[in-house]
């Protein structure tokens, strides 16, 4: 039998259509948790540009990350990290990589959400990295390939960002998603997602801003950020 590959979602895979439409193979839908880390937005990502829905007169740019933190830096009463897991078989994983190439595709072990057990297996995480990794990995040190990904639209730095805020219809279908998984889900990605000034929760920011719930993505973007 192939061997399969667990995958964590805490953004847009938090959608069962959006992952399946991503990786057609999957099987395993399930919703677990994960500790040590925080999600954060706080990076530019080159896929909203190249569909529409980047704001860059606002910077309302930024996608989810996953970075690592101690237990004593968790705010009190902060709900736990709840997300989506899932399995691909191996032949879709180097379109895993390539998909997240601005990442640190990292390994953590998802607890089951009820018990706080491990639940036998690790997956992969798209975790925070930096743009000296992405430079050495993906641009292979050629400016001229950073250009065709990010410079093109303007954006000079990927991570490190501290005056962008989260892309609209992103966010939009992100808490759409994290609804449909149920009372839980949604509680995590309002109250344990952040932005890049890792003190405003996504609740907080939608408060300030109720009119991004209203924010429909382009036709580009509707059959991946639609909830």
């Amino acid at each position: 039998m192939p061997r399969r590959h667990a995958i964590i979602g805490f953004g847009s895979l938090l959608s069962e259509t959006s992952a399946r439409r991503t990786f057609p193979n999957l099987t395993g839908f399930g919703v677990c948790k994960i500790e040590g880390y925080r999600r954060v937005f706080a990076h530019a990502a080159n896929v909203f540009f190249e569909r529409g829905i980047a704001r860059m007169d606002t910077r309302e740019i930024s996608s989810l990350s996953v970075e690592r933190r101690a237990p004593e830096d968790i705010p009190h009463g902060e709900p736990p990290l709840v997300c989506s897991y899932f399995f691909i078989p191996d032949d879709e994983l180097p379109g895993f990589y390539k998909r997240e190439m601005e990442f640190f595709i990292g390994e953590v072990e998802p607890l089951d959400v009820t018990t706080s057990a491990p639940m036998g297996f690790t997956g992969l995480i798209c975790e925070r990295s930096s743009d000296e990794h992405f430079m050495k990995t993906v641009c292979n040190g050629d400016p001229a390939v950073y250009h065709s990904l990010y410079g093109r639209w303007g954006v000079d730095k990927i991570w490190g960002l501290d005056d962008v805020l989260p892309c609209r219809a992103y966010l939009r279908h992100c808490v759409l998603a994290a609804e449909k998984l149920g009372p839980e889900v949604h509680a995590s990605f309002l109250h344990a997602t952040y932005l890049c000034d890792r003190t405003t929760t996504i609740a907080q920011h939608l408060a300030n801003d109720p009119s991004i719930m209203d924010e429909l993505p382009t036709e580009a973007a509707a059959p991946f950020y639609s909830g």
